[in-house]
C-alpha cells in the first residue's frame, strides 16, 4: 500500500469510529467508482430517491447511474424553474433516500454544511428516512472550527462560480458567498441510529 493509501485508510478508520459515538454509520470507499457501487448496493430499487445539490454526486456519475438503473428518482436538475424546484424540494422531504455530500468534516465527526435556499441542510436534519453523504477526503478538517472556515469560504465560493464568473474581484465574491449562504448547519449527533450514513472516498471530490 502506498503512504498516501495507508494515510487516507487510517483517516477514514478514525472518522469512522468517531461518527459511531455521533450515531451516524461511516464507510470507507477508495474510488469514487466502488463509492458510486456502494450508494446502489444499499438502497433497494423500489426506493424513492432525491438529492441535494452536490458536485460530487455529479462527479461519481450518481444521477447518470440512478436513471440507468430505474430508481424512482426526484431528480432536482431536471426541474424548470423556481416553482418546479420548490415542489422537488418539498417532494424530498418524504424520500426513502436522500444524497448529498458535506462541505466540511472535522476529524472529530462533526458534518458542516452551508446552504442559501435550505433545502438540501433541512432534509440533513428532518424528513427522508435515511440520508446518505458522500465526501472525498479533502474535505476533512483538523478540527470544527477549521471545517467551519472550509465551509463558508472554499466551498460557498466555488458553489456560487457554478451560477456566475463574471465576479470583478476575489473581494467582491467574497462579500457575495457572505450573503448567500444563510443557513449553516453543524451535524454533531444523529437522533436516530444509522439514518445517517457517510460514505468516505479516497479521493478529491467536490467543493
Amino acid at each position: 500500500m502506498k503512504p498516501k493509501e495507508c494515510y487516507n485508510a487510517l483517516l477514514a478508520q478514525k472518522l469512522i469510529e468517531e461518527f459511531k459515538k455521533r450515531n451516524i454509520e461511516g464507510l470507507y470507499c477508495e474510488t469514487k467508482e466502488d463509492a458510486l457501487k456502494k450508494v446502489l448496493e444499499i438502497m433497494p430499487k423500489e426506493s424513492m430517491v432525491s438529492c441535494g445539490g452536490s458536485e460530487t454526486l455529479h462527479e461519481i456519475g450518481l444521477h447518470v447511474a440512478l436513471k440507468k438503473e430505474g430508481y424512482n428518482f426526484l431528480d432536482p436538475d431536471d426541474a424548470q424553474g423556481a416553482k418546479a424546484k420548490d415542489i422537488v424540494a418539498h417532494q424530498a422531504l418524504g424520500a426513502d433516500y436522500f444524497l448529498m455530500s458535506s462541505n466540511a468534516i472535522s476529524v472529530t465527526g462533526e458534518l458542516v454544511n452551508i446552504d442559501g435556499y435550505g433545502n438540501r441542510v433541512a432534509s440533513l436534519i428532518f424528513g427522508p428516512k435515511n440520508v446518505i453523504v458522500i465526501a472525498g477526503l479533502n474535505k476533512v478538517e483538523p478540527n470544527l472550527e477549521a471545517a467551519i472556515l472550509r465551509a463558508k469560504n472554499y466551498a460557498a465560493q466555488n458553489t456560487l462560480l457554478i451560477f456566475k464568473q463574471d465576479y470583478s474581484s476575489f473581494d467582491e465574491l467574497s462579500k457575495v458567498a457572505e450573503g448567500a449562504c444563510s443557513q449553516l448547519v453543524i451535524t454533531g449527533m444523529s437522533m436516530t441510529k444509522g439514518r445517517i450514513k457517510v460514505i468516505l472516498v479516497g479521493e478529491c471530490l467536490g467543493f
